[in-house]
C-alpha cells in the first residue's frame, strides 16, 4: 500500500514537530507549511492525501486556505485550532472541512482522525460478492468506486464526510434519519460530533446540489433528514 502524505499547516513550530512525530510513527509521510501562502504552494506541489490546517495563521488564515483548496479539490481537511467556540467549528465545517480538532489535542486522537478520513475514501471492492458500487436514486448517482456524485450527469464535488452522509440517506430511501444515526454512519467509531455539525454538513451538501440544479435532501423538522423522492 502506498504511503499517504499529510500536509501539516501551523505557524507554531513545536506543534508541527509534535504532529510530524505522531504521524511519522504511524507510517505517514509529512510535509509542512508555516503560513497560509506556503500551504497553498505546498498543497499544489505535493498533492497530499490529507491536510491538517490551523485556523489562525499569518499571510492567509486557515479558512481562506480551505476556500482555495475547495475550489477544485476534495482532499480531506482537518482543522486544528485553539478556537474552540462552536461558531468557529461550524464555520470551518461549512467551508468544507471534514473534521475539527481543538487545541490542546491528543496526538493519538489526531492520528485516529487522519486514519478515519482516509478510510472513508477507500473504494468499494468491485467484485461479485460486493454490494453494488453504484447507487442510483432518480437524478442522483453515487459511484462508490470512483468516489463520485452526480446530479443529472453533472458532477457534484463532495468531501468524504459529505459523500458518506448522502450514502447513509440513500441506504433506505424514505426513512427519516436522526442526526445521531447520520453521525454513526458518516463518522468513524468513537468520534462524536454535535447536531449542529451534522446540520452544517447537510446545508453544504444541499448548496452544492442546488448549484447543479437539484436538492436531494428533505428536512423533517424535529426529527432529522431523509432523501427526497425522485421527481
Amino acid at each position: 500500500m502506498a504511503v499517504k502524505t499529510v500536509l501539516i499547516v501551523d505557524d507554531d513550530e513545536h506543534i508541527r514537530e509534535v504532529v510530524r512525530y505522531a504521524l511519522g510513527r504511524a507510517g505517514f509521510r509529512t510535509v509542512e507549511a508555516e503560513d497560509g501562502a506556503k500551504a497553498i504552494e505546498r498543497f499544489r506541489a505535493e498533492k497530499p492525501d490529507v491536510v491538517i490546517l490551523d485556523v489562525m495563521m499569518p499571510e492567509l488564515d486557515g479558512t481562506e486556505v480551505c476556500r482555495q483548496i475547495r475550489k477544485d479539490a476534495r482532499t480531506p481537511i482537518i482543522f486544528l485550532s485553539s478556537c474552540d467556540e462552536e461558531t468557529d467549528r461550524i464555520l470551518g465545517l461549512e467551508l468544507g472541512g471534514d473534521d475539527y480538532v481543538p487545541k490542546p489535542f491528543s496526538p493519538r486522537e489526531l492520528v485516529a482522525r487522519v486514519k478515519a478520513v482516509l478510510r472513508r475514501l477507500e473504494p468499494v471492492a468491485a467484485d461479485a460478492s460486493a454490494v453494488a458500487t453504484t447507487i442510483r436514486h432518480g437524478e442522483l448517482v453515487l459511484d462508490q468506486t470512483l468516489f463520485k456524485a452526480t446530479w443529472q450527469g453533472r458532477e457534484v464535488i463532495l468531501t468524504a464526510t459529505e459523500f458518506y452522509l448522502v450514502k447513509a440517506l440513500l441506504g433506505h430511501p424514505g426513512k427519516v434519519y436522526s442526526r445521531a444515526e447520520l453521525m454513526d454512519r458518516a463518522y468513524a467509531e468513537n468520534i462524536v460530533v454535535t447536531d449542529r455539525t451534522i446540520d452544517s454538513h447537510v446545508r453544504r451538501i444541499r448548496k452544492k446540489f442546488a448549484e447543479a440544479g437539484g436538492d436531494p435532501i428533505e428536512t423533517v423538522h424535529g426529527v432529522g433528514y431523509k432523501i427526497a423522492s425522485p421527481r
